[in-house]
């Protein structure tokens, strides 16, 4: 059985040598002055660099160290699940390897947490070191995601995140693509609604580059609608396609009817008339047809494959782990 621990710091990471021992070193005389009982977690991302040799000589220097190195390069999603999987503490607590969060904010992310009762606080960055061309569309993402979402938040995006275990280890196993820009809406659409925020520290990063460009803005807003759809319709599929299939087939219906009865009546009347095909409503009620039967058929597939209920694997290939006294880390 492991241990639980009073606090795991999980660092997800790709390509960042420079500033993992200083973040150590920091993490390490933080959590050591509060007296917590604590793991370090680092999840590599298949870095290219000397980051995993940087892990393993801290994991030799520090046995509260932990690490686990994919093949390759995954995404920060996989790293978060990966991670949530294998950690053991009571709060667990997500934070950059760049040096740009600040490891003095953990113990009142904990405090909120066990003291405040919250399910999940999220760290606000309201004063960033970051280019307008970064900071702008971060606002407009975080409108968005707070709009669609309903969730209070001003900086869905911050990685400096404080979760209570339960939340981690039931919210891991839905995670994919790029959904960790909006964990708290995952976590509030899995029935953890106590989501607090806190004003944190964000510094100027002090080695490399960043690793993410402007199309993860683009992503996020994608991924955003894609939570909101799969929370609602992923177990009732035909009630969002067979709402909107059979509106359309209605409407559809209705104008054939009714472009066939007007020429009835016309007719009976003597009066002259022009055929059903050279009215631009036919083709209009012919799709409106075509694509009611087609939604519904989609609709109809998805109840069939949301009923086999396929449990499927994930496909992470883990490479090394360091630190790992049991046999196996589920990925």
């Amino acid at each position: 059985m492991p241990e639980l621990l009073q606090l795991t710091v999980l660092i997800p990471l790709y390509n960042e040598d420079e500033s993992l021992p200083e973040l150590h070193d920091w993490i390490v005389r933080v959590v050591t002055e509060h007296h917590f009982t604590y793991e370090i977690l680092f999840i590599d991302d298949g870095s290219t660099d000397d980051s995993w040799a940087v892990i393993e000589r801290l994991a030799t220097a520090n046995s509260t160290v932990r690490g686990i190195r994919f093949n390759r390069n995954y995404g920060k999603t996989a790293a978060l699940q990966t991670g949530f999987q294998a950690a053991r503490g009571q709060v667990v607590i997500t934070m950059d390897a760049d040096l740009q969060d600040s490891p003095d904010e953990i113990p009142e992310l904990y405090r909120m947490i066990t003291e405040g009762k919250y399910d999940l606080v999220s760290g606000w960055k309201q004063k960033r070191y970051d280019p307008i061309t970064k900071t702008l569309p971060t606002k407009l993402f975080n409108s968005v995601s707070r709009w669609i979402s309903g969730v209070p938040l001003h900086d869905f995006n911050c990685g400096l995140k404080a979760y209570r275990q339960k939340v981690v280890k039931t919210i891991a196993p839905t995670l994919y693509g790029d959904m960790h820009r909006n964990l708290p809406i995952v976590a509030n659409w899995n029935g953890f609604s106590r989501i607090g925020e806190k004003v944190v520290q964000h510094r100027a990063r002090k080695y490399g580059t960043t690793k993410f460009g402007l199309e993860r803005f683009v992503n996020g807003f994608l991924d955003v609608l894609v939570i909101a759809f799969v929370q609602k319709f992923s177990k009732r599929p035909m009630h969002f396609f067979g709402t909107f299939g059979t509106l359309s087939f209605f409407v559809g219906t209705v104008l054939a009817i009714w472009l066939i009865v007007e020429k009835l009546i016309n007719i009976a009347q003597g009066v002259k008339f022009r055929n059903a095909t050279d009215n631009p409503l036919f083709y209009f009620g012919l799709v409106a047809i075509i694509l009611g039967v087609q939604l519904f058929l989609a609709g109809f597939l998805g109840e069939m494959l949301v009923r086999q209920s396929l449990g499927k694997s994930g496909d992470l290939q883990i490479a090394e782990r360091v630190g790992f006294s049991e046999q196996k880390v589920v990925a």
